[in-house]
């Protein structure tokens, strides 16, 4: 049953991108001059970069790591141009559909559509290329966000936290190690007390982060108080336990589903991902089965992927939830749509006395390109009283 609805859904999201692609060609297409193999030369080079992304993802079983790497690089950057090319397509299109009705364009352009079009070609393709090169440079510098919050509990022996927080690294064949170094010395720069990673550090497939053991950098981090991570969707998709096994070696304590009590302070709840029924035979637990045993006088930091079940969260006296998952769309303007979807895309909530925040990502999935937010390092310093 799993399998037909895996099947269902890789061939639904393979005709939208081919849809999607067959159009932005198409109009590419029309506004191509004739003779001298120009058209030829375009089709190759469309057909190349459209199909990168797929060759590279089913290509990573069989292909060797670098070839597959180069494909997926590739492809990736091309779904960021895409996603640019169709929108602008399509808005050239509701122009010239209100045109045919109302004959508003001016004669100079009407006159010589061809010329327009070629015109526009070039215009777009310089346009998009300077928007996803900027947004390319965006992703490669994460910033830090600083957060400045108060849980009122007086906790004994402690007046303030500091913490760290990182998601959606997706270490993997597009984001790698140097990258993970990068993160690495910023964090260490903040001098945190706790490092939290609030899961999809690695991103669905780990054999490029195994063979050239890309995680062996978390073991930099310092942080006194240690480095505590939770899976996400993408260590499920792939393989939650080899992933967990490995980011385990590699310094991080993982909880899945279980809490830890920190310097007889404060306790850290990680629970596992929303997403891992569909990838296991078993549900996670429920948030009152997490926290209530716990000793409520003490602080409750909890690391949930998704950010999900904020009324739950609140009535169960959790004082801060951290998240990540959305990336806070990533792209512009996506990010529309994430906040559409969820009721914390970005940034920081209080309900009640419970805080929440969600991370928009350290990483990202897909095109290393940020456009409209960005990546970025959150440094929370927590006060009791």
């Amino acid at each position: 049953m799993k399998t037909s609805i895996a099947i269902i859904f890789v061939s639904i999201v393979l005709l939208v991108y081919s849809s999607v692609n067959y159009y932005i060609f198409i109009r590419g297409y029309q506004s191509i001059p004739e003779g001298k193999n120009y058209r030829i030369i375009y089709t190759s080079i469309f057909l190349i970069l459209a199909t990168s992304f797929v060759i590279g993802r089913f290509g990573m079983y069989f292909l060797p790591e670098k070839l597959s790497t180069i494909f997926i690089r590739v492809g990736s950057f091309w779904m960021a141009f895409m996603l640019y090319f169709f929108l602008l397509v399509l808005v050239f299109d509701i122009i010239k559909g209100v045109h045919h009705f109302t004959n508003f364009l001016p004669s100079v352009i009407t006159d010589s559509m061809l010329k327009t079009k070629q015109i526009l070609f070039i215009i777009s393709v310089i346009s998009i290329g300077l928007l996803v090169l900027g947004g390319h440079i965006n992703a490669l510098n994460p910033r830090i966000k600083k957060l400045n919050l108060n849980i009122e509990k007086n906790i004994e022996g402690r007046s303030n936290l500091q913490i760290a927080l990182i998601s959606d690294l997706h270490l993997g064949y597009v984001i790698d190690r140097k990258y993970l170094a990068k993160v690495v010395k910023k964090i260490n720069n903040l001098d945190p007390d706790i490092v939290l990673l609030a899961g999809d550090m690695l991103d669905e497939d780990i054999k490029p982060v195994l063979s050239k053991n890309m995680g062996k950098e978390f073991l930099k981090l310092k942080a006194p108080l240690g480095v505590i991570g939770i899976t996400g969707n993408h260590e499920y998709i792939g393989n939650a336990e080899k992933s967990c096994k490995y980011l385990e070696d590699c310094g991080v304590k993982i909880l899945r589903d279980s809490s830890v009590l920190v310097d007889n302070s404060f306790y850290i709840i990680g629970r596992e991902d929303r997403d891992k029924k569909r990838y296991s035979k078993t549900d996670r637990q429920n948030i009152n089965a997490l926290s209530e045993h716990l000793d409520k006088s003490k602080a409750l930091i909890m690391l949930d992927h998704q950010p999900y079940d904020f009324d739950e969260k609140e009535n169960a006296g959790i004082d801060l939830s951290l998240h990540g998952h959305t990336h806070h769309g990533q792209m512009w303007p996506l990010s529309f749509i994430t906040k559409a979807i969820f009721k914390l895309s970005w940034g920081h909530l209080q309900q009640g006395k419970s805080h929440f925040y969600t991370s928009s990502g350290v990483g990202g999935w897909g095109p290393r390109v940020r456009i409209g937010n960005r990546p970025e390092i959150v440094f929370i310093e927590l006060t009791f009283n």
